[in-house]
């Protein structure tokens, strides 16, 4: 589990999984010129809850008007969002029924899967949609074809596999995927980003 913070030192707070989604959300936030709001990485999916434990004891917990919660579907979207829900109703804290839509009052909770609450996948698959048409992504394809061709196994998790070969097109290669958010290499303005900016904007609102 991720370090807890000895205080809250904004009125809205996002719970991501790791430090690469920190630095992604800290960059669309600034996109977005958007403001308090901090972004708290837990380290890891399964410490939600007990890093969600540990939090509500923080000083300044009680001034939060917006808590977002932020994770991968990976292979069952479902699961993931229940494990959330699960993770809130224990500590008694709001519920929302369904990713986007928020619920309660101080905080005021909402909660967002990763691409979407339908579809399993991470973060990730999230910044390849978006590059879907540069023209890099075709050798992209062409690269991970040519390896099945040859009968090398592929990463278990190709989508992050996907998003490293992509960012070695850049014109500074070797960035991980918040690194590379914050140098401008995933393209904000396009619709794969709409669901995120929306929960950007009503954690803000």
């Amino acid at each position: 589990m991720a370090e807890i913070p000895k205080e809250i030192s904004k009125s809205r707070v996002i719970i991501v999984e790791g430090k690469e989604d920190e630095l992604f959300f800290d960059a669309l936030i600034n996109h977005l010129s958007l403001s308090d709001i901090q972004v708290l990485p837990i380290g890891g999916k399964r410490e939600l809850r007990k890093y969600l434990e540990a939090l509500i004891r923080v000083s300044g917990f009680d001034k939060i008007r917006s808590l977002g919660i932020a994770r991968d579907a990976n292979s069952d979207p479902r699961a993931a969002l229940q494990n959330v829900k699960d993770a809130l109703r224990f500590l008694g804290l709001p519920v929302p029924e369904r990713t986007l839509i928020p619920f309660g009052d101080k905080p005021k909770v909402v909660i967002m899967i990763f691409p979407d609450e339908n579809t399993p996948g991470m973060l990730e698959d999230l910044c390849l949609q978006a590059v879907m048409q540069d023209p890099a992504m075709f050798c992209v394809d062409q690269y991970f074809q040519c390896l099945e061709q040859k009968g090398v196994t592929l990463p278990s998790k190709i989508s992050k596999a996907k998003v490293q070969v992509f960012l070695g097109s850049r014109s500074e290669p070797g960035k991980l995927l918040g690194v590379a958010a914050q140098a401008g290499y995933w393209p904000f303005n396009v619709e794969a980003f709409a669901q995120v900016k929306t929960f950007l904007q009503i954690i803000s609102s």
